[in-house]
Order: structure tokens, then sequence, then C-alpha cells
């Protein structure tokens, strides 16, 4: 009795190439497949360095100069000017306006979005131009929101008019020291919270409603299918929208220039309008420059302390 060998006829003969060798000999390998990637990379990463890396390195650098209005010169001064602002009242008082504003208006941008992203996530008539009301005041330039909001903060304008007819007093806003930051609280999250919605929209919508319907099957009821079920796996859409609201809030320039130039009494003088007024005010762009790095420091500083709070246990 005689075995056939296994093997096709055409290879019995043959010796096997080795596992990896028909991967190396193939002409798209791991190297052309990293250059066509860096190829398809390159425009944004070009951008990134010519609009963010190197701006940035130019503005630590001038932080690091002084110019002299004297004889015109400018020297290398070190950290002179990083010491001069924290000894400068006006630096800490506005360093005191932008966290109390990022502390109200961050919870609360975020609060109003997941709310309305859960109303709006519902099926019912009309919510597509719900969604798309609430969504167009982030399209509407921030310039124009600002005057838009100017009028209704008037002391004769629609607000205080409201206000009469429900037989209440008349309010200051934006000249009370007490009111204004709150005034520009409520038009900017007028402005961001239908932005932030979007985000969270989309991240109830990636939610498995096998989540949901194993959850009633255990009894659970609505607000308990909210805590246990919802909010856990909208996490990480929460955290992004937290610390992109923090930096974009943190940034804050055009209302405040237009409509109290950081009064009264420096009330609303947030950090990004200070930096305008030392640099294109006072003149010290040098000053303006060790300003802005400690700006972003501190909401670098921020922005980790949010992150590392949001992130779930066993997260990296």
């Amino acid at each position: 009795m005689t075995t056939e060998d296994p093997r096709p006829a055409s290879s019995a003969g043959e010796r096997t190439p080795p596992a990896g060798h028909a991967a190396k000999s193939r002409p798209g390998g791991s190297g052309s497949q990293a250059r066509a990637a860096l190829c398809f990379l390159a425009p944004a990463l070009l951008t990134l360095l010519l609009l963010r890396l190197l701006p940035a390195a130019m503005a630590v650098v001038d932080s690091l100069r002084h110019h002299s209005l004297v004889d015109g010169t400018t020297r290398f001064v070190g950290l002179a000017n990083y010491s001069d602002l924290f000894a400068d009242p006006q630096f800490w008082q506005s360093v005191r306006v932008t966290l109390l504003f990022s502390l109200v208006i961050n919870p609360l941008q975020v609060l109003l979005a997941l709310v309305l992203a859960v109303l709006f996530n519902r099926r019912f008539a009309g919510v597509r131009f719900w969604r798309s009301l609430v969504f167009a005041p982030i399209a509407v330039p921030p310039a124009v929101s600002a005057v838009v909001w100017g009028i209704l903060y008037r002391p004769e304008g629609p607000l205080n008019a409201l206000l009469g007819a429900l037989g209440l007093p008349g309010q200051p806003f934006l000249t009370s020291p007490q009111q204004a930051l709150y005034a520009l609280i409520v038009l900017m999250s007028w402005v961001g919270v239908g932005y932030w919605m979007t985000f969270l929209i989309a991240g109830l919508q990636d939610i498995p409603q096998e989540c949901y319907d194993a959850a009633a099957m255990d009894g659970a009821n609505a607000w308990q299918r909210f805590a246990h079920v919802t909010l856990p796996l909208l996490r990480r859409p929460m955290s992004f929208v937290l610390v992109a609201a923090t930096v974009s809030n943190f940034l804050v320039f055009a209302p405040v220039q237009l409509l109290t130039s950081g009064g009264p009494e420096g009330s609303t003088n947030l950090l990004m309008y200070d930096v305008f007024r030392r640099a294109y005010s006072v003149g010290d762009i040098h000053y303006a420059q060790a300003e802005v790095v400690l700006l972003v420091a501190l909401t670098l500083a921020v922005v980790a302390v949010q992150y590392r709070l949001m992130q779930g246990k066993g997260e990296e």
C-alpha cells in the first residue's frame, strides 16, 4: 500500500518560502505607506507649525524682551516682564475675574447643552427646526451678537421694558459692577450652548439601544437609566465639550471690547482683553506677550485638572 503525498503536485518538489518573504517582497510595504501618510499629513502639519507652534515660540521669545520708548531699542530682560506682571494688582484682578467667569460659565454651558441634547434627541414634530434654531446663534459673528445683546441690555432696552411690564424694577446690567460679568455670561451661553449641544446629541446617538433595553428589563426607571446608562456612556463627549468650552471661554474678547471695555471698575476685565489693552492701548507688546504666555499656561492647567476629574476609572 502506498501513501499519496497530500501536497499539490506542482509544489511537491518545491521549498516553501519563509512566512515573511511574501510580505517583504510586495511593493506596497510599510515604508511606502509611511511616505504616503506623511504626504497626506504634510499640509496639516505645516499649518500647525506656521499658525500654532511658530507664533507660540515667538510669543515666548518676545516675552523675554523689552522695548525702550526712550532710545527705541529692544533688549533681552529675561523674566523681568513676568516679575512686573506678578507685582501688578490689575493683572491679579484680571486673573480673578477670568477664573470666576470660567467657573460659572463652563458648568452652566455644559449643563444647558446636556439638557437640550437629551430633549432634542427625542423624536417629535419639528425637532430638526428646533435644533437649527438653538444652533443658529453660533453662526452669527461674535461682534454682531454683542451688538444685539448690547441693545437688549440698554437701560431703555427691551429687557427692562419686559421687567417693567411684569412690575419689576429695571436693572443696570452692563453698567453695574455686580451684574456686568453675569450679563456677559448670559450672552456667551446664548452663543455657545447650541454648538456644544450638537456634540452631545452625536454622543447620545452613539449609545446602543440595547443598553437601555437591558436596564429597562432590570426594572430601571427613566432617571435611573439616565444616571447609570446615559451619563457613564456620555463621559467622553462631555469631557470634550467641557475642555473645548473652557478653552473657548478663556479667549472671549469681542463682547468685552464692544460692550464694557473691561469695566465697570474692572469687573469684566478678562485676561484676553487685558492682553489687548496692554499691547495696543498701553503699547507694550512684550509685556502683553508675557501675559499671553501666562494665559496659555493657566488654560492648560485648568484643562489638565478638568481632564483628570472627568477621566473614568481604568482610562488612560
